[in-house]
């Protein structure tokens, strides 16, 4: 797994993949809102999977101390670059971290990457090992509905592609139909139950664009501020709804470790 991930993202443009779209800056502004509500004061931040930086560049703004961790070289040394950012090359699966050293582990991309759910798990408890008692664990995974909704919205829908769609809601495997390469897909419920497996509480799972990011993507790369308020008021209003969450094209588990 890790030599082809790396081999994708060093032909693949990472670092402004979240602001190319109106889709992507949806997913930005709500990721970056629901960990704000978490991260409250300065802490140490170890950023797993972080690739370019791109929300390692914002936390550090925000003034927290952030260590980068990506298995892309080229990742690493944009990341190294920021204000206030380390990095080095690293795996979820074994982190070079020491015990109850962070206070926040931030693991955005590495449990969708992670196709085996032995090797989640792994990362997951990896996570727990490093994180202080009382730690706040941050990770996000997609939704097994994104390609459902997002070919039936873009009108790629067809007979072809259908199996494909079925197979990844039935099973989470999947295996690129729509672009990106073959991963791992969630539901909120697979999700939460990984996360509180590997030991943590007050584990908390939320939809992060909500159901209008599909509408955005059909206005045009331009966007339209009006649809992106609304888009983001929206996702705010049903985040935690058991019955939409899983129409958020990726959602968030907040937890934290137990306090000794």
């Amino acid at each position: 797994m890790t030599s082809d991930l790396v081999q994708h993202y060093s032909t693949a443009s990472e670092g402004d993949r979240l602001f190319r779209t109106a889709h992507g800056r949806l997913e930005f502004l709500r990721t970056q809102q629901l960990v704000r509500r978490v991260l409250t004061s300065p802490v140490r931040v170890l950023d797993v999977g972080g690739g370019t930086g791109v929300h390692a560049r914002w936390l550090a703004a925000d003034g927290h101390s952030v260590h980068l961790l990506d298995p892309v070289p080229e990742h690493v040394e944009a990341a190294a670059a920021l204000p206030g950012v380390t990095a080095q090359v690293g795996d979820a699966r074994r982190l070079p971290t020491a015990d109850n050293s962070v206070d926040a582990v931030v693991m955005l991309g590495p449990l969708y990457h992670l196709t085996d759910s032995a090797d989640r798990m792994t990362a997951l408890s990896e996570a727990v090992r490093v994180l202080r008692p009382g730690g706040i664990l941050i990770a996000a995974a997609i939704s097994r509905y994104l390609s459902a909704l997002e070919s039936g919205t873009n009108g790629s829908l067809d007979d072809t592609l259908a199996p494909s769609v079925r197979k990844v809601i039935a099973t989470g495997e999947y295996d690129g139909h729509v672009g990106f390469m073959p991963t791992h897909w969630h539901t909120a419920d697979e999700l939460r139950s990984e996360v509180e497996a590997a030991g943590l509480v007050d584990v908390r799972i939320y939809g992060v664009e909500g159901p209008a990011w599909m509408a955005l993507d059909q206005a045009g790369p331009g966007g339209d501020p009006a649809l992106m308020t609304a888009a983001l008021r929206c996702a705010r209003l049903l985040e935690q709804d058991p019955r939409i969450i899983d129409t958020s094209a990726h959602l968030l588990a907040i937890a934290r470790t137990a306090s000794t």
